[in-house]
């Protein structure tokens, strides 16, 4: 409905700086002139968002502007609570917890039917003491000396101004500007072996922490294979689980051919000795040639 629409304009807005129509366009799913009549309607109303032109313009409400009613709909209460719960499952956080209390104290008569358990997200002893360090370290902008080891097993010793915690690809990590690099880096947390502060401040005046991490992010270093399996029918659910989005080619016996693209890494390489004969690599050669000197390796640990 357009209500709605103008309703999640007006509050988009007032959670960002300047945003361009065509990022408003994409993010309602319509034309770039029904944002404009949108905002028209919006200022007609009183809301006073201001129209900035040239390469970074777009639409912006005024500082100091407050939506002075309550604009939370139940189904908002519930999917607030739904998301404190989940956070809470993942990450031991007392004003987390102290906001989930306050919320479900506004928790409306309909129930919640969507429960999130993100506990899985623990990956190690270290996990909760890590995340609450970092956690304070982003706040109080504090650079911390950390002692990291990759994914080649190279260990080093790293100065690094933490900007923020990130869970992606089944793992927590740390985004932060890395002064021995020089350059922005993720770094998974199950990696960090030690940690410590350092006395002194923040180099450089990090703005914008969220197009900083998304750009991080969108340049993925990793190098990526094209990996086709032969994969028996009576495992074809589970792999579907495991390896989402390949290509599926299904064969006359109910086996079936994936195709994906992936980076050559450790969790998924492990899925692949999991399954045993039910799963053959076609190819690459390389990505075969590593999972038979695997299969010898445990042969020769097991005689």
């Amino acid at each position: 409905m357009k209500t709605d629409r103008l309703i999640a304009l007006t509050t988009y807005l007032l959670n960002r700086e300047i945003v361009s129509a065509a990022a408003l366009a994409e993010r309602f799913e319509v034309s770039k002139r029904t944002i404009q009549r949108d905002i028209e309607i919006l200022n007609q109303a009183g809301i006073p968002i201001i129209s900035t032109y040239g390469i970074n313009g777009g639409y912006e409400i005024t500082d100091g502007f407050r939506l002075a009613k309550q604009l939370a709909a139940p189904e908002d209460f519930i999917n607030i609570i739904t998301a404190l719960e989940g956070y809470t499952t993942a990450f031991k956080d007392n004003s987390v917890r102290t906001t989930l209390e306050k919320s479900l104290t506004l928790l409306p008569d309909r129930k919640q039917h969507i429960f999130l358990n993100l506990s899985s997200s623990r990956e190690g002893l270290h996990t909760d003491d890590y995340l609450y360090s970092f956690d304070r370290a982003i706040t109080d902008r504090v650079p911390l000396t950390i002692r990291y080891i990759d994914s080649s097993q190279t260990e080093t010793e790293r100065i690094v101004e933490p900007l923020a915690l990130t869970y992606q690809w089944y793992s927590w990590y740390l985004f932060a500007y890395c002064r021995t690099r020089a350059d922005y880096r993720l770094f998974k947390l199950a990696r960090i072996i030690e940690l410590e502060s350092v006395p002194n401040s923040f180099t450089i005046n990090h703005t914008e922490v969220s197009k900083l991490l998304k750009a991080t992010l969108e340049s993925d270093k990793r190098v990526y294979h094209t990996v086709r399996l032969l994969c028996r029918k009576e495992i074809v659910m589970q792999v579907q689980e495991y390896f989402k989005n390949g290509e599926i080619t299904e064969l006359d016996n109910g086996d079936i051919i994936l195709k994906l693209h992936v980076p050559f890494e450790r969790m998924w390489f492990s899925l692949l000795l999991g399954f045993g004969n039910k799963v053959q690599v076609l190819e690459p050669e390389e990505i075969k040639m590593e999972l038979l000197k695997k299969a010898y390796e445990i042969i020769e640990l097991y005689k």
